[in-house]
């Protein structure tokens, strides 16, 4: 056999060795444990929801999901972590819009590009907020609050966890299309936000409703609607904010399991199948509506790369109109 016929052999043989590892590594995934990066502190509704979605991914996968929580920079340390990692199936990321849509605009340098970094592969859930007032407000629904807002411009404030924050980008797309003035408030965190509207010394704010809802209900805070196209499962009787005062208006904190862009799309298919699979399920739903959101499932991968580029365009917008673009 000569040289040149046998170095051909050789790398044919190459080949078809490489290829039957690449078929094999998609069709016998996963043969060992997955990391699910959960870009905040331990604790919390979203912190929950992951590990319940971990524990049953472990179960169907037949492999450890271990939880791995990367907080800070406003969930995009973690997120950034994610993209840096390797493209094989076996670290994902439970992200959102803040860490996927967002923080493009907020952010004068992101150390990763949503559209272009992730593989995206199921959206799970989405977040309502409450707009809730202190009760010595004298507003008694949206109408009355854009209202007095028009009387006052400028003199009601209103709180929020940080600038570009969801309770402060979900209050600017609401002054837009209620072409109202507030004055914003910002706090180092939901929690001491939250505490300053009990006191009384901010009147109003876009909160999670998993702390809202408690407090509505003990009376030490007024909900005038939420900011879903749907009422709450868990609050059916707050409306919408577009049902009763500023039609259009729709904001949610959206949550969506990712890969690092480069991940195998016959992983990202077996993902999404058993993921959308869980979701579905009466507890976790259950639980989901407990913790104030909206399961969601359904969508493809294709779909959600289409939605997470429209969300950075949309709230990319918001961010401009309010200023504070660049400003992390």
């Amino acid at each position: 056999m000569s040289l040149p016929h046998s170095l051909a052999l050789l790398l044919a043989g190459t080949l078809l060795t490489s290829q039957a590892t690449r078929v094999a590594t998609a069709e016998d995934y996963p043969e060992r444990p997955i990391t699910l990066i959960a870009p905040w502190p331990a604790g919390g509704g979203v912190d929950a929801v992951c590990r319940m979605l971990g524990a049953r991914l472990a179960d169907r996968l037949g492999k450890p999901v271990v939880i791995d929580n990367r907080p800070g920079a406003g969930s995009t340390l973690g997120v950034a972590a994610a993209a840096r990692a390797a493209s094989d199936g076996y670290t994902l990321v439970l992200s959102g819009s803040v860490g996927l849509a967002t923080s493009v605009a907020v952010y004068r340098k992101l150390p990763y590009d949503p559209t272009k970094d992730f593989a995206p592969v199921a959206r799970v859930a989405d977040i309502p907020f409450v707009l809730v007032v202190h009760p010595s407000l004298p507003a008694q629904s949206v109408k009355d609050l854009v209202q007095l807002a028009k009387e006052k411009p400028g003199e009601i404030s209103y709180a929020s966890g940080g600038p570009g924050s969801p309770q402060h980008l979900f209050a600017e797309l609401f002054k837009s299309m209620a072409d109202i003035d507030m004055l914003h408030v910002p706090y180092k965190g939901n929690a001491p936000a939250l505490n300053d509207v009990i006191a009384g010394h901010v009147p109003v704010m876009f909160s999670e409703p998993a702390t809202a809802l408690p407090l509505i209900k003990e009376g030490k805070l007024r909900a005038l609607g939420v900011t879903s196209m749907t009422r709450l499962a868990s609050a059916p009787d707050i409306p919408t904010i577009a049902e009763v005062g500023v039609a259009g208006y729709e904001a949610v904190a959206w949550v969506m399991i990712a890969a690092p862009a480069g991940t195998p799309k016959s992983i990202v298919a077996r993902l999404h199948a058993e993921l959308t699979r869980i979701v579905e399920l009466p507890d976790i739903h259950e639980q989901m509506v407990k913790f104030g959101m909206i399961p969601v499932s359904g969508r493809s991968p294709e779909e959600l790369q289409s939605f997470i580029n429209s969300e950075v365009v949309r709230w990319g917008n918001v961010v401009h109109a309010a200023g504070i673009a660049g400003s992390q």
